[in-house]
């Protein structure tokens, strides 16, 4: 499984992404590269984004892992770590070229927030912060949590209270996982469901802003 590295959106051209910052951005189920690449004016410019585009073909987008229903959980956990080493894959590219070099961070929506859970438990050394939005983390251990749990990178965890799309022990899970292995900053939005809003865009933006001062 391989990244399609011709569809990932830049914010800066390759001549000026050395020595700066990296922030990748993650998109959801059935979306694609040019979903979450929109926020980009909302946040700060001293990163270089990177938007891409999940390897699997799913509808009129693409995906991470298989939907409930569609595999097993072992299979559905097994699909994302594979999706997970190809983004590895795909960061020691670019660390050949310094783009990074400034710092790497995450950020995901739905599917895509579960993968920053999953990238930052597959190399815990390798990312500074998370943003996962609207997402989860799966309920299975993984070889990487013990040095999670001892690094606690930064996170902002963001979703709303009106978000029905989680069943209630997958939600029950993470609020007891996260705080265990990262150092959490969680925001829950009165009356938002499954979006991102511009109260979330506010806060996203300054906590970007702390990691990157």
């Amino acid at each position: 499984m391989t990244l399609d590295t011709d569809a990932i959106l830049w914010s800066a051209p390759e001549g000026e992404r050395a020595g700066r910052p990296l922030l990748v951005l993650l998109h959801g189920v059935g979306s694609h590269e040019g979903d979450l690449f929109g926020l980009a004016p909302y946040l700060p410019d001293d990163p270089v984004i990177a938007s891409l585009r999940a390897p699997l073909s799913y509808g009129p987008g693409f995906a991470w892992f298989p939907m409930p229903g569609e595999a097993p959980d072992a299979e559905r956990f097994a699909v994302a770590r594979e999706s997970a080493a190809s983004v590895l894959a795909w960061l020691a590219e670019l660390a050949s070229a310094d783009v990074g070099g400034g710092g790497v961070g995450l950020l995901g929506f739905s599917q895509g927030a579960a993968m920053t859970f999953e990238l930052l438990r597959a190399r815990p050394e390798l990312f500074d912060y998370a943003v996962p939005l609207s997402g989860f983390v799966f309920p299975d251990s993984h070889p990487g949590d013990a040095a999670l749990a001892e690094r606690r990178p930064p996170v902002f965890w963001g979703r709303g209270d009106a978000d029905e799309l989680f069943p209630p022990e997958r939600l029950a899970f993470s609020q007891e996982w996260i705080p265990k292995h990262t150092t959490l900053t969680e925001r829950v939005y009165a009356g938002l469901g499954h979006g991102i809003n511009q109260e979330e865009l506010g806060d996203i933006a300054k906590f970007l802003r702390g990691r990157l001062a």
